[in-house]
C-alpha cells in the first residue's frame, strides 16, 4: 500500500511540474504578444542569450530586460503568431512571428529547467524580409 501511494503521489508531482512548465512558455507567449520587457524578463536565467538584428551576445538578466525594453520602444509588437511550441531536453520553446510596426521578426525562444523552475536560456529576434 506505501507503494502504491509513494508511485501516486510520485507521478502526480511529474504531472504538475509539466503543467506549471508548460504555463512557463505560455506566460512568455503572452509577454511576447504584449511586447512587455518586464514580464518577459520575469524568467529569464541569470545570463540570456540575446539575439536582435544588430546585436547578438550573452547578457544579465538586467541587461536583457533594457535591451529587450529599447527593442520593444522601437518596434511597438502588435502581436505575436505562434507556429510551433515544443518540448525539448529538460524545457520547452516556441518559434513565431513578432508583428510590430517596423516589420515581422522571425522569434525563438528556448527554456530549460533550472533549480525546479523553467527559465528562458535564449530568444532570438531576426527579421523577416
Amino acid at each position: 500500500m506505501k507503494r502504491l501511494f509513494s508511485a501516486i503521489l510520485l507521478g502526480s508531482g511529474l504531472m504538475l511540474s509539466s503543467f506549471t512548465a508548460q504555463n512557463g512558455i505560455e506566460e512568455v507567449i503572452a509577454a511576447l504578444k504584449s511586447g512587455n520587457a518586464t514580464q518577459l524578463s520575469s524568467f529569464f536565467d541569470e545570463n540570456v542569450e540575446l539575439t536582435l538584428p544588430d546585436k547578438s551576445d550573452n547578457y544579465s538578466k538586467a541587461q536583457a530586460q533594457r535591451i529587450l525594453n529599447d527593442f520593444f520602444g522601437i518596434n511597438k509588437v502588435k502581436g505575436f503568431e505562434l507556429k510551433h511550441k515544443g518540448d525539448s531536453p529538460g524545457g520547452h520553446f516556441c518559434i513565431g512571428t513578432l508583428q510590430t510596426n517596423t516589420g515581422n521578426f522571425r522569434t525563438n525562444v528556448f527554456m530549460k529547467v533550472k533549480n525546479g523552475k523553467e527559465v528562458v536560456k535564449e530568444i532570438r529576434f531576426q527579421s523577416i524580409e
